[in-house]
């Protein structure tokens, strides 16, 4: 039988934006102290370890992405005491705290830019990226940024100008510089020290850029900077590591992943999510969801990996539009729905992700006008689009499909005040569908999405068939039915969901005809051809066990 070689294969992520997740002493802000009040809930879930989106000393001029000390905590967060409790009782109940590593780019108020910027002969200098004037027009080096404009802005103190791939308060760190390098190493290896189980990389695929040559992501360096770090920080060490990699296909995934390239442990690819944006405006023009192009999509990345690296699965993070809205149905099927998403994407092989909300099915903000954003992504793109002509409410419906702030409204803890999240004022408004929709009444709730997340991952521990079986997709192209086979050891799992809103009945020779019992609910089922589908129906046969 196929054995787990690492911890993670068997474990459930849960990111944490820490904002956003619960917070303790009513300033409106979710906190460290909130987040130790949780962890018991979590521990409920099942989850194996805890995705921290920053809490490091930061500005916050992209919600913490910025990071002005890497060995300090954000006062809004708490203390580094606070730290320690979160990582020591997370510890006690089994679960890691995996730590965002942000170090393509700092704040602008880092120590090492603001010594680069006060003098061109410091060794800090190098730390960025540099030249003297802006690139002409149409050069390789005229790149636009992530969050809109020119990659490069002129710095007033030197007179020079830097490089930025997002918002002009965070400078892209030049990884070619074996300075900077070992300066990143020391600080993971202190934090190691401290007993994180690991980090996800932010966007760790543009950190072999080469701005004057035009490359941006996957630059001829990266894989060298990736091994170098594997054997400089947590080589030996039994944590889990996955890069933010938007670049990454199927060829090239492999590179990163395949144990014997020790570099990381996997990477978050982005096709499922990037497969259905508009060709000119991105996000903000969304496609409609193609099941048989998104099935596609998940079966090529489960058989390029399969025994030559390992797969991240996921629906959602901290950037993206809340799963149920996206790919599901937010109005009378939003608990199926949300379950039946949940069982496509858990009982295939690879470490899930949770987004904080996503076990109880929360849906995207909806609001209504630009004034309850708060994300620097959609400010900045509602400024140049409508100065391009894009008309308010066309921008508007954009975003209440994909802003960022779909994921960032607070947990909705409960049906009290602020859905539970604040005493306070939340920095940013609470989904008004909150008194129906909220962690307490779902939880106890047997059929409600919690405790379907919960049966989940219980059964990724229990079953080594989801762990290490093989994939094969079935009725390719069929628009609603995603149904795909797992085998290992003369074990077979039959996944069949139904992710259409109306009643299906099985066609012929869609899929084996079994009849046996639900995995996650013990109730009898059958595909016999006929037989009915309700909508967003979802289920699992295991056979040969």
């Amino acid at each position: 039988m196929k054995s787990d070689t690492s911890w993670w294969q068997s474990a459930t992520g849960y990111q944490i934006y820490p904002a956003s997740f619960a917070d303790s002493n009513g300033d409106g802000i979710g906190d460290i102290p909130g987040i130790i009040g949780k962890l018991d809930y979590l521990a409920d879930l099942g989850i194996g370890f805890i995705w921290l989106s920053p809490v490091y000393a930061s500005p916050m001029v992209d919600n913490g992405y910025d990071i002005a000390d890497y060995r300090a905590i954000n006062p809004v967060f708490g203390t580094m005491a606070d730290m320690d409790r979160l990582i020591a009782e997370a510890r006690a109940r089994r679960i890691g705290i995996v730590m965002d590593l942000v170090v393509n780019h700092t704040s602008d108020q880092h120590p090492w830019f603001r010594a680069a910027r006060a003098d061109r002969r410091s060794p800090y200098r190098d730390y960025y990226i540099w030249r003297d004037a802006p690139p002409a027009k149409g050069s390789p080096a005229d790149i636009e940024a992530s969050f809109g404009g020119s990659a490069w802005s002129r710095d007033a103190q030197s007179g020079d100008w830097y490089f930025h791939l997002f918002a002009p308060e965070q400078p892209d760190l030049n990884w070619a510089n074996p300075a900077l390098r070992a300066e990143v190493h020391a600080m993971m290896n202190w934090w190691l020290d401290k007993g994180v189980a690991g980090f996800r990389m932010d966007v760790i695929d543009l950190i072999g850029k080469q701005p004057e040559a035009g490359i941006v992501a996957d630059g001829p360096m990266l894989h060298h900077y990736l091994r170098e770090m594997h054997e400089a920080t947590h080589a030996g060490r039994d944590v889990v590591t996955v890069g933010e990699a938007w670049s990454a296909t199927p060829d090239n995934a492999p590179l990163y992943s395949a144990p014997e390239r020790r570099e990381v442990s996997m990477v978050f690819q982005f096709g499922h999510v990037t497969r259905f944006w508009d060709q000119k405006l991105g996000k903000w023009k969304p496609k409609a969801i193609d099941w048989p192009a998104l099935k596609a999509t998940f079966a090529t990345w489960q058989n390029a990996l399969h025994g030559k690296g390992w797969n991240s699965l996921f629906w959602g993070n901290h950037d993206l539009p809340r799963a149920v809205s996206r790919y599901g149905d937010e109005g009378e099927h939003r608990v199926a729905s949300a379950k039946a998403l949940a069982s496509a994407l858990h009982l295939m092989e690879g470490t899930p992700y949770v987004y904080q909300g996503e076990e109880i099915g929360m849906t995207n903000a909806g609001f209504a006008s630009i004034d309850q954003y708060r994300d620097v992504e959609t400010l900045n793109f509602h400024r140049i689009q409508l100065a391009e002509g894009i008309v308010e409410a066309d921008f508007l419906a954009g975003a209440r499909a994909n802003s960022r702030d779909n994921a960032r409204t607070p947990m909705q803890w409960s049906a009290a005040p602020q859905a539970g999240f604040s005493a306070g004022t939340p920095w940013i408004a609470v989904n008004a569908n909150f008194p129906r929709l909220n962690a307490e009444s779902d939880r106890a709730d047997p059929d409600g999405v919690f405790q379907h997340y919960r049966r989940l991952i219980a059964l990724r521990r229990d079953h080594a068939i989801i762990r290490h079986g093989d994939f094969r997709l079935l009725q390719p192209d069929h628009a609603s039915l995603f149904v795909y086979e797992r085998r290992l050891d003369g074990e077979c799992l039959l996944v069949v969901v139904n992710m259409a809103a109306q009643e299906m009945a099985i066609p012929v020779d869609a899929m084996p005809a079994v009849e046996g019992r639900d995995l996650l609910t013990g109730r009898p089922v059958s595909t016999r051809p006929g037989n009915t589908l309700a909508p967003f129906a979802a289920f699992a046969v295991l056979q040969g066990h």
